[in-house]
């Protein structure tokens, strides 16, 4: 019997880097793409990572590593518009954490009046925005399956649809979020610049992002998780700054970012062996052990940029 034809077929277009246009790059990792190798989860949120990524390249001009060549950008709307969901736990704990910075992000803003958190998932940051007391609090999400799940008080609040400037007013928000979105989108740079467009003066954008010079990231190579099918663009430091910077944000912080995830979600990630991994995750899953909270630096940076 023939097998079905994968789900997953990606016309690759050439890139220049996608932060300051640099066409000059260094080559750093092959692609090994296996499109019969992908399901359902394949672009959903916190999954098992399955290692896979296209042609990496380095930018010698802003440090940005990125796929070159990577998928036109209307081939990726389809693949997310259907990408599985079963996170929700994950999820809640990542609003958590991020919303452990809003105070300090918060601060600066002459009002809390809108809000948009872009990439919002089943939207359990737009509860902690509410909480915060930001009033007029939306999401853009493109993935079906996060938004039926969300709850159904802020379901409503939720945009099923790519993000796309010109669904708002200019300088409805106060604040517009994003995390860890700007690696999947085609044109990070115009992402950002619409969001600017949509912020008030005085008002932030607030990334949060993988490191790829993070040290972990560095002592694990090609095993960590953030190089994945999904990621069209990994920052560091030195990168995300200049990204925020050529978008036009002034006083633009970067820092670390302390993750806090059960242990269960760690080993998820973890690059433990083949035949011992599936194992050891389902002991995790019946255990209390499993479930314990753990807080570390594993790679993450805020990134914060004011009009």
């Amino acid at each position: 019997m023939t097998a079905a034809p994968s789900p997953f077929r990606f016309d690759l277009v050439t890139r220049p880097c996608p932060v300051c246009g640099e066409t000059a790059s260094h080559p750093f990792a092959d692609a090994n793409v296996d499109a019969a190798a992908l399901g359902a989860f394949a672009f959903a949120s916190r999954k098992l990572p399955e290692y896979m990524h296209f042609a990496l390249v380095t930018c010698p001009r802003c440090d940005l590593l990125y796929a070159n060549p990577g998928p036109a950008p209307g081939a990726l709307e389809a693949v997310y518009r259907d990408a599985a969901f079963d996170a929700g736990e994950e999820s809640r704990l990542a609003a958590l954490t991020y919303g452990r910075q809003l105070a300090r992000v918060a601060a600066p803003l002459p009002d809390r009046r809108g809000a948009l958190d872009i990439g919002t998932g089943d939207g359990a940051f737009l509860s902690e925005l509410i909480a915060a007391g930001f009033t007029e609090v939306s999401g853009v999400e493109p993935s079906a399956a996060p938004v039926a799940a969300a709850r159904p008080e802020v379901r409503p609040l939720i945009r099923n649809a790519p993000f796309r400037a010109t669904d708002f007013a200019p300088g409805a928000f106060s604040l517009v979020t994003c995390f860890q979105t700007i690696e999947h989108v085609p044109d990070p740079l115009a992402l950002c610049r619409d969001a600017r467009v949509l912020l008030r003066t005085g008002c932030a954008l607030y990334l949060v992002c993988h490191n790829r010079r993070a040290l972990l990231a560095r002592a694990m190579g090609l095993k960590s998780p953030i190089y994945d099918v999904e990621h069209l663009q990994l920052f560091s430091p030195a990168s995300v700054r200049g990204l925020l910077e050529r978008a036009g944000f002034s006083r633009i912080e970067v820092r670390p970012l302390v993750n806090r995830y059960p242990l269960d979600y760690w080993a998820r990630l973890f690059p433990l062996p083949a035949p011992i991994k599936p194992a050891a995750l389902a002991f995790l899953r019946r255990t209390h052990i499993g479930r314990m909270p753990i807080a570390a630096p594993v790679g993450n940076l805020v990134a914060i940029g004011y009009v």
